[in-house]
């Protein structure tokens, strides 16, 4: 039996986050303005299965694929949001699941960080994959679960505000998004990346 815990479809990969995507990936790398599908299941192994269903079933192509022991979380990518559903679609069919019976994200913690010391900054960089974070930059930090949903809280983001992706963790128990800029700027992501969040429909963790 497989748990559906995450399941969402990205629009348009905006050009911060693909561009981030692509330091990340092992697969194939994403490009501007794609879809992105992402779907994390439990338990982890299953995940093999779900990537051969997704890429016979229409033209999609890779960028990640973990395996732990837990979780498995696939991305898979296309010019074509039609062909992004498809394979959404054709991997809930295989599965015997419906869409509405993912998890709901459920928001850990979120918080603001503002006028950064340098040796924090420094700390925070050394760690990211993304942009850089300046010395009195404010920091927003979102903790999410499922993980693979802090990919949409940081596309929704960075769709909203003139903002830095820093980093973004979207497998494992919990998902992360490291976001730095102006204060008016990270201001107005936050509640973006919350919104999308609130905005899908699932069922309740233990449901």
């Amino acid at each position: 039996m497989v748990d559906l815990r995450a399941f969402c479809v990205i629009d348009s990969l905006q050009p911060q986050f693909a561009s981030f995507q692509a330091t990340v990936a092992q697969g194939f790398l994403p490009r501007v303005g794609q879809a992105s599908l992402f779907v994390e299941i439990a338990p982890g192994i299953e995940i093999n299965r779900v990537t051969d269903i997704a890429l016979k079933s229409t033209n999609v192509t890779p960028g990640m694929q973990i395996v732990e022991r837990n979780f498995g979380m696939l991305e898979v990518h296309s010019d074509s949001q039609a062909d992004v559903r498809q394979a959404g679609t054709a991997i809930l069919e295989a599965l015997g699941l419906k869409e509405e019976q993912r998890l709901k994200p459920r928001i850990i913690s979120d918080q603001i960080v503002r006028h950064l010391d340098d040796h924090q900054c420094m700390l925070i960089n050394r760690m990211r994959h993304g942009n850089l974070i300046l010395s009195g930059q404010t920091l927003f930090v979102l903790e999410c679960e499922p993980a693979a949903y802090a990919a949409l809280a940081a596309n929704e983001a960075e769709k909203a505000a003139d903002i830095n992706i820093l980093e973004v963790r979207a497998y494992g128990s919990f998902g992360r998004v490291y976001i730095g800029g102006e204060e008016k700027d990270v201001n107005v992501a936050r509640p973006a990346a919350v919104k999308a969040l609130e905005a899908l429909k699932g069922r309740k963790a233990g449901s």
